[in-house]
């Protein structure tokens, strides 16, 4: 089967950047505006007709669950005071998608996570996002990258154009690129993990998009532990690139980088000022400040 149908998110991490905010919620629950972060993934895969969601959660995630579960009391509360707008608000959250949870029981890293959800995800191939990366695009990013697994029934990874100083913070590529494409993508020849700038092939990084082939799962089980004492998702696709192509697609939109501090910041700014509600007072707020 080559038809993506199922996506997983991690969910499980323990989002230490923000402690002391995230001691008793999850990262995934901040709210970007008005809506928390893992909401901005799950209506990417949605918009892009990934229908069957798997969220890897861990202990102190049921925040997670709650939001996108159906919430009775509070529609009631809602209709009976004849809020109808926030009600349809509400309702949307939990008709948008099927989603399915398994919990990780220690954070042993993305390559564990994803291997967590392998009896719910079978054998085929699937979608991968990370909530931390909110992007914006046209044609939604993870849509773009199942139409290039479409073609080519491979797996493919996401990345962006990053600053040289800045390539220790990511998993860069080193490939080649394949003609046509609009230049956009390209054959994976290996990866290295937060490599130092002077060792780093290329500055092409990877980022929270990914499509996996199901032999991913024997992949990152031979990988076993690595560094940190987790199991590195970039590890494992080193391995698979033994066995298969990946690939990897530079996508049109724009990343935010909103697992830490600053790159949360920014989107907060730019998200509120696109906001058909706030932005434009917003914007005038941001005009009368004494910088």
């Amino acid at each position: 089967m080559n038809e993506i149908r199922k996506a997983v998110f991690p969910a499980a991490g323990l989002g230490t950047r923000f402690l002391p905010a995230t001691k008793a919620q999850p990262k995934e629950m901040l709210p970007l505006v008005d809506k928390p972060l893992i909401q901005y993934a799950v209506e990417e895969a949605a918009c892009a007709g990934l229908q069957n969601l798997i969220i890897v959660t861990g202990r102190g995630k049921n925040a997670i669950e709650d939001h996108f579960d159906v919430s009775f009391e509070l529609e009631r509360i809602l209709e009976e005071r004849g809020k109808g707008d926030l009600l349809k608000l509400v309702r949307a959250v939990s008709e948008m998608v099927r989603i399915a949870y398994v919990r990780q029981k220690e954070a042993l890293g993305l390559g564990h996570a994803i291997l967590v959800a392998r009896d719910l995800i079978g054998d085929e191939p699937f979608a991968v996002l990370l909530g931390d990366d909110v992007i914006e695009a046209e044609t939604p990013c993870i849509r773009q990258m199942i139409d290039v697994h479409k073609r080519y029934k491979v797996s493919v990874v996401a990345i962006m154009e990053v600053p040289r100083e800045d390539v220790p913070r990511y998993g860069i590529i080193k490939g080649h690129g394949l003609p046509g494409n609009g230049g956009r993508l390209f054959e994976v020849e290996d990866m290295v993990e937060k490599p130092a700038v002077e060792q780093a092939p290329s500055n092409l990084a990877i980022i929270g998009r990914y499509i996996l082939t199901p032999a991913i799962f024997n992949a990152l089980e031979e990988t076993g532990i690595g560094s940190g004492g987790e199991i590195q998702l970039t590890d494992g696709l080193r391995r698979l690139l033994r066995r298969e192509r990946v690939l990897a697609y530079r996508f049109a939109g724009k990343r935010y980088d909103a697992g830490e501090k600053l790159g949360f910041l920014q989107a907060t700014v730019e998200f509120a000022l696109k906001n058909e509600e706030l932005g434009s007072a917003f914007r005038e707020y941001l005009k009368s400040l004494k910088l």
